[in-house]
């Protein structure tokens, strides 16, 4: 598909800035994780552009979501992941009392850091059924187990947490803030995203007004005339968690085609510069057949994951299917086009002088993340079949 003129605009004007603003900061920003500090001072300049959570738009549309995070990761997956990971502070300020009156100024001013707490420790990949319970104790939920793997967890401000109810036996989501609840978390090291606060979390006895629900937070949104993401299509045609999936996984799509697109030409300008024989190694057919199978992993894991937001965008009944034959397919081509780009590269692309092996690292860890590949096969399986794999 096409993109409309005012998405081109807005894809042209953001990699000016990210080339102009961010680039030059690489690769040494990505060495480790950024500190809260530099999280929000990303959020609140991006924000100004119109992008991320901070500027109170784009998640709610999926085709900028999409666009903004594949030039993010273009220039920097972990950035993206940081800032896109942030979504859940817009519902925040609509919570319990206490809670609101912790995190609004934040919220209001951009410098709230939020994270998605769902995988834990026994379950990975079955979100289905969490460990971590919410015990209702007279006007509050008393919130006990353990999540991993969570992006922002070290300095998230506020955490929208799976859990499950024990009152009426059901999976739901709470909002739990870092200020009046003093939740514990520990950092995580990986292969890749270096860049992007990781971690462990730890609920022990943490106690939440009930207002604290996410739904009953959406209501009050609603209410305020406010929640444009909870008025989109996918969130009237899916349960809130299978649509947030929906919107992430597509965006995971998007950072992989991202992470395509820097190695597509950083592996191009190379063999056209790079000389061997008396010519450039790009006249040679083994180089040009490397070049051929990045650009056929660019092209159609682009076209898959624009279609996908599509149809996230309007709420179409195949959307979980194609966002989640969108992330299997992207995430597993950044991969081996990587690989190839590393290839062109010989020698010099395992050097940390050039940046293959970043791209490599980045592309390898997005198999992973929001379901790992074989999760996304069932659920296109189960999707195509209504019989569940797993």
């Amino acid at each position: 598909m096409q993109l409309s003129d005012e998405d081109r605009m807005f894809k042209d004007s953001l990699r000016d800035f990210l080339e102009n603003e961010i680039a030059p900061d690489l690769p040494e920003a990505d060495k480790e994780a950024l500190s809260k500090d530099e999280v929000v001072a990303y959020q609140q300049e991006l924000g100004e552009l119109g992008v991320g959570p901070a500027s109170g738009e784009g998640f709610a549309d999926p085709m900028t979501y999409t666009i903004t995070s594949e030039e993010l990761s273009r220039v920097w997956p972990s950035l993206n992941v940081a800032l896109m990971m942030s979504f859940p502070a817009q519902f925040g300020k609509y919570a319990g009392e206490r809670t609101r009156e912790a995190l609004t100024d934040k919220v209001e001013d951009g410098s709230c850091i939020a994270c998605m707490a769902v995988t834990e420790p026994e379950g990975g990949s079955d979100t289905a059924n969490p460990n971590t319970t919410a015990r209702k104790d007279g006007d509050e939920y008393v919130i006990n187990g353990e999540k991993t793997w969570v992006s922002n967890a070290t300095i998230a401000d506020m955490a929208l947490v799976v859990a499950q109810d024990q009152e009426t036996d059901t999976r739901d989501f709470f909002i739990v803030d870092k200020e009046t609840t003093g939740f514990e978390t520990r950092e995580l090291d990986k292969l890749g995203w270096k860049g992007s606060p990781t971690g462990q979390m730890f609920f022990d006895d943490i106690r939440v007004p009930e207002e604290n629900k996410l739904m009953t937070a959406v209501g009050n949104m609603v209410a305020e005339g406010e929640g444009a993401i909870m008025d989109a299509p996918m969130f009237q045609s899916a349960k809130p968690l299978n649509a947030i999936f929906s919107y992430m996984r597509t965006g995971m799509a998007a950072m992989s085609v991202g992470i395509l697109q820097a190695c597509m030409e950083e592996a191009l300008d190379y063999a056209k510069e790079r000389e061997v024989g008396g010519g450039p190694i790009a006249g040679k057919q083994l180089v040009q057949d490397l070049l051929y199978q990045i650009k056929c992993s660019l092209e159609t894991s682009r076209l898959l994951t624009y279609h996908a937001a599509d149809l996230v965008e309007r709420g179409d009944d195949e959307a979980r299917l194609m966002s989640s034959l969108a992330k299997g397919y992207a995430c597993e081509q950044s991969v081996e086009g990587a690989s190839n780009a590393m290839q062109v590269f010989g020698a010099n692309g395992l050097s940390k002088d050039y940046p293959l092996e970043r791209y490599y690292r980045d592309a390898r860890t997005m198999t992973i993340p929001d379901g790992t590949t074989e999760i996304q096969k069932l659920i296109v399986g189960y999707e195509l079949t209504d019989i569940p794999g797993y």
